[in-house]
């Protein structure tokens, strides 16, 4: 409940064709189970309490009587569990039988949900039995009580206001216009889907897409329980393929043939966010809709879900190295055009023998392939000064002979010093003048250059560095096309190992390897013992969290507080809490401070779903106040 995470399972009882009482029994286990595991909303499957396979039993009087005492027993034993549970069974209102779904709670039923669309055809034959749902919410009497009944019902948590459930069966979902559309329109943030769903072969599979792709469409939570082991097997077989999607991921699934819980977090909060983002998701239609409210105790939610602690980056290689490949691609056609269209007659790139540069330099060797152009047109200048590694100069040189690009060397310590005696400024004091007069220096050269041959500078600068600000004003900030821009630090590693794999030349295998390893420095300061002095993750902390911080508290407008709890579990035996807690802190701080150097950024490509353009996805202003994120980070602090 905790940070908008709300513990829910689909569950997959063994039952007994008609056997409701036994049915019952199962249904209950299953909820004990499931609560001592601290789950809160548990989805049984469609008609659970009698079995979906009864067939014409569905019209004996006995078979619904004891539906009705197999739903009352689970009505008790649910009285002393804090848990939402959706079961199905056969109920008779005026005279007309409705496959149904109970949602229950503490005793209480709370609402009964009909299904709408009945299939009749091949396997099916629900129409022989069973009327769709009402058009219009009315009640039902169970137990002595009126009951909400209708397909327009949410079920509202008053604890956690995000947390509003809806509830479609099985058919429901494979209809041209499922209900969950209304009911996602209507508020609802997660789906509750009660299923039967045979298995033949490949459907296991389109039944992953469908749920998937619903949560996806709909921007919510869906839990899919379908029946497995107990049901009749005369021409049919069920597998219990339960499902559990987020937006459009696959949370938890269950192995096919094996009677299961299934179980995972939906976060309500994210999802809420990403509804308020998207300008396309409308503003709440519910007229017809009920709502029912039921209250869960706030408490800490265990995640049994994955944390990536690298969100920017795939964990199977394959779909790896095709997102290198793809952002490559991207990189290149955007530079590739804006070259054709500025008439360019060359792509000046600025290069040190780091990893950003490196990447920018492949990326404009790739856009002038694309030309049809000699990579000649190319100018890479590299500018040694006073912080410059012999071992950063030689691989930035090898690096551009193997590319086959023009090589240009501008040694700038001269014209620094005598930009220092014409301020004033003393070459002996090391402060940020001194590290900011040589960023400045080499992209006044790289302007010049271009303006000599006609070209454009090509940006190096990374969505890390554009984040923290890490970057000096009108000096590497500037460019007339960034083509790093919207790319991670943590994945910048990435796409130039995939080039150095692809490479036939052990040359430059063994340069790119090199780069790989080199600390990440700006070399702004004087080498020691000619090794590099000056790291940036000593400075401004390691990419990795700030990559993390970036992606949780921008893309998906997460609470301070909550970035920080999923860092410690993302991270745990990695960086202590404190080591989170001091770079998430300077995160924010730096990220509100630095605003003004990504208002005026040049032009850059989009490859993903975090990038900073004043442009296009992120728009603040420079004199945003960072104090709210601040102060919840100190409230947060001294009640550890």
């Amino acid at each position: 409940m905790r940070y908008g995470f709300i513990k829910a399972a689909a569950a997959t009882p063994e039952i007994r064709v008609a056997d409701c009482s036994y049915n019952a029994g199962q249904t209950v286990k299953l909820m004990r189970e499931a609560a001592e595991k601290g789950v809160k909303l548990l989805v049984f499957p469609e008609l659970c309490i009698t079995g979906y396979t009864c067939s014409d039993l569905f019209l004996q009087r006995r078979l619904l009587d004891g539906a009705l005492t197999a739903l009352r027993t689970v009505m008790e034993a649910s009285r002393k569990l804090s848990l939402l549970t959706v079961a199905g069974l056969p109920l008779t209102v005026e005279d007309k039988l409705y496959n149904c779904a109970a949602v229950i709670f503490q005793g209480e039923i709370l609402g009964v949900v009909p299904k709408t669309n009945l299939p009749n055809y091949n396997e099916f034959y629900e129409k022989r039995h069973f009327v769709p749902a009402p058009a219009e919410n009315t009640v039902c009497r169970l137990f002595g009580k009126e009951v909400p009944f209708g397909s327009k019902l949410l079920f509202c948590c008053d604890t956690l206001s995000e947390l509003k459930v809806a509830v479609e069966i099985c058919e429901d979902l494979w209809s041209p216009i499922p209900p969950s559309n209304y009911h996602a329109l209507a508020g609802a943030t997660i789906i509750a889907n009660p299923s039967a769903s045979n298995e033949v072969i490949g459907k296991d599979a389109y039944r992953k897409e469908l749920v998937g792709g619903q949560s996806g469409r709909l921007v919510c939570g869906y839990i899919y329980a379908s029946a497995g082991e107990g049901e009749s097997t005369t021409d049919l077989v069920f597998s219990g393929h339960n499902l559990i999607a987020e937006n459009g991921a696959i949370l938890a699934e269950s192995r096919l043939f094996h009677n299961s819980l299934t179980i995972s977090e939906l976060d309500v909060q994210r999802l809420s966010g990403e509804r308020r983002r998207l300008s396309s998701f409308p503003a709440v239609q519910d007229e017809g809709y009920q709502r029912i409210y039921f209250s869960l105790p706030v408490e800490k939610t265990n995640l049994t879900r994955i944390i990536d602690p690298r969100p920017f980056i795939p964990s199977e290689q394959s779909a790896l190295k095709n997102r290198c490949e793809t952002i490559l691609s991207i990189q290149s056609l955007g530079l590739k055009k804006r070259l054709e269209h500025s008439r360019a007659k060359t792509a000046v790139v600025g290069i040190s023998g780091g990893l950003d540069s490196t990447l920018a330099l492949c990326v404009t060797a790739r856009a002038m392939d694309l030309l049809n152009r000699p990579r000649t047109d190319i100018i890479a200048i590299t500018m040694p000064c006073f912080g410059t590694t012999q071992r950063t100069k030689s691989n930035a040189e090898i690096l551009a002979q193997r590319l086959g690009v023009t090589l240009e060397r501008v040694d700038i310590a001269k014209q620094v010093l005598q930009h220092f005696e014409d301020i004033g400024h003393s070459p002996d004091d090391q402060d940020v003048t001194f590290e900011n007069a040589q960023a400045r220096t080499r992209t006044l050269v790289l302007m010049d250059w271009a303006n000599q041959t006609g070209g454009l500078v090509i940006g190096t600068g990374d969505l890390s560095e554009l984040a923290l600000g890490w970057a000096t004003y009108n000096g590497d900030h500037m460019s007339m096309y960034g083509v790093n821009a919207s790319i991670p630090k943590t994945l910048i590693r990435h796409l130039v190992s995939y080039e150095a794999e692809k490479l036939d030349d052990p040359r430059l295998k063994e340069v790119l390897m090199d780069i790989l390893d080199t600390p990440v420095s700006p070399e702004l300061l004087p080498a020691k013992d000619g090794e590099i002095s000056q790291k940036t993750e000593d400075l401004v902390g390691p990419y990795e969290l700030h990559d993390f911080y970036l992606y949780y508290a921008i893309r998906w407008g997460f609470s301070p507080a909550k970035v920080y709890h999923l860092a410690r579990l993302a991270f745990d035996g990695a960086y202590d809490q404190e080591t989170i807690f001091k770079w998430l802190k300077t995160f924010y701080r730096r990220f509100f401070n630095q605003q003004f150097k990504r208002s005026c950024l040049p032009d850059g490509p989009k490859v993903g779903s975090v990038t900073l353009s004043p442009r296009g996805d992120w728009r603040m202003p420079s004199d945003a106040s960072s104090a709210l994120w601040l102060k919840e980070l100190d409230e947060l602090s001294e009640q550890e």
